[in-house]
């Protein structure tokens, strides 16, 4: 590695932590599951019966362990870049700047102001832990359309695309962007050599260069009614200069989400669906009138002990998110900042319908009526219900964006 690239390599972090070493869990319940579940070209991992019968039994510590295991496997899941252009206009530098590998490399992707790259080449990185990075031959260098260039390249087998320009952004890059919108795929536009668009500036400002190269692809893509997406304006030569990190974080939020968020709305689904079931359950044992047994509440006329009571049946008890939050290396206030269902004092606070049920002069006109008791019973149940299934949201969201320190 040469002294520039090693420089480089050690002020950059990777591009995704380890995730192994980080925190990520699954959830499930009431119904059986199938080895996995299809989100177009991404699948859940088989969810435990371990994380199952958390869900069952309120077990919330268990949930956030199971939810570690998905996303660890998840995050295994190779995600492929494709990296498209003209010939010559700095793909196969943009993937060594990516990379922080210099030219002279032997791992590093041919470069040259010729054709360097004759058909599809794969390239590696530790800073890209499962990513595969394709340098493609250029387009317009055959007579190939742009939907024989889509087939032979495979686009339907890429999860992103990364458009590189540089000189000018024509009609090639404009129906490049096209197509690739038209399949559903996320893509980037990527100003390269910037360096050298600098250096012969004439007139202009750093600043109204910038902007000129920035409005000029704009209004190229929507002429063609393209919607314009995330524009990067880099210099292959310093990847620590100008755009280049905007481009990282953004990749790092991108990768994540391509790799967890089918998978892992799939998985919330299932937490809903588990709750939903349970909440079911008890509105029938409280309309049986068995809801002390259900609960090991002693009085179920006592408002405040049936709320303790439901909050341990869900797992979302004070001890309970201590524990949470602890394993996952947060504080617990992150459960409780839109939690109704503390105390009684915050519920009602929180919630009118239940303000309104425990007031001085309702109860004082149908406190002896037993079906306003359960009415009641009924709302704070689904109360409670409704604050676990935010949690368990919240704790699915920070294994998948960990909030930055």
């Amino acid at each position: 590695m040469s002294n520039t690239a090693a420089l480089l390599l050690l002020q950059v972090d990777p591009l995704l932590p380890n995730m192994a070493d980080t925190q990520y869990p699954p959830l499930n319940s009431s119904f059986t599951f199938a080895t996995s579940y299809q989100t177009g070209d991404r699948a859940l991992p088989p969810v435990s019966r371990t994380i199952e019968r958390a869900l069952h039994e309120g077990k919330l510590l268990d949930v956030v362990y199971g939810i570690k295991e998905t996303v660890a496997t998840l995050s295994q899941t190779p995600v492929n870049i494709t990296v498209a252009g003209n010939s010559g206009n700095g793909m196969s530098s943009f993937i060594n700047a990516l990379r922080i590998i210099g030219h002279e490399e032997d791992v590093s992707a041919p470069t040259g102001v010729v054709r360097t790259t004759q058909t599809p080449a794969k390239y590696f990185s530790p800073l890209f832990p499962n990513v595969v990075l394709w340098d493609l031959p250029g387009l317009g260098a055959t007579a190939q359309t742009i939907d024989n260039y889509k087939e032979e390249m495979k686009f339907s087998q890429s999860d992103l695309f990364i458009i590189i320009a540089s000189e000018q952004f024509n009609s090639n890059h404009v129906n490049l962007a096209k197509v690739i919108q038209n399949m559903g795929k996320r893509l980037y536009i990527v100003w390269t050599k910037l360096d050298r668009d600098l250096s012969t500036r004439n007139k202009l400002s750093e600043t109204q260069l910038l902007q000129s190269i920035h409005k000029n692809i704009q209004e190229n893509l929507q002429k063609e009614r393209v919607n314009v997406p995330p524009i990067f304006l880099v210099s292959n030569i310093n990847p620590l200069l100008y755009d280049f990190p905007k481009l990282r974080d953004m990749l790092h939020k991108d990768l994540s989400n391509i790799r967890y968020s089918g998978p892992l709305n799939i998985l919330s689904g299932i937490c809903d669906k588990i709750i939903d079931d349970k909440v079911a359950f008890l509105k029938v044992r409280i309309a049986n009138r068995c809801l002390e047994n259900s609960l090991s509440a002693r009085h179920d006329d006592d408002m405040e002990e049936c709320l303790k009571a439901y909050r341990l049946k869900f797992g979302v008890d004070d001890e309970s998110l201590h524990q949470a939050a602890e394993s996952m290396g947060t504080v617990v206030m992150m459960f409780k900042a839109d939690m109704k269902s503390q105390t009684m004092l915050t519920l009602c606070r929180r919630d009118w319908k239940m303000k309104l049920m425990t007031s001085f002069l309702v109860n004082a006109c149908f406190h002896c009526v037993p079906h306003f008791k359960r009415k009641k019973q009924n709302r704070m149940l689904l109360l409670v219900a409704q604050d676990t299934k935010t949690i368990l949201k919240k704790i699915l969201e920070n294994f998948i964006h960990p909030p930055q320190i």
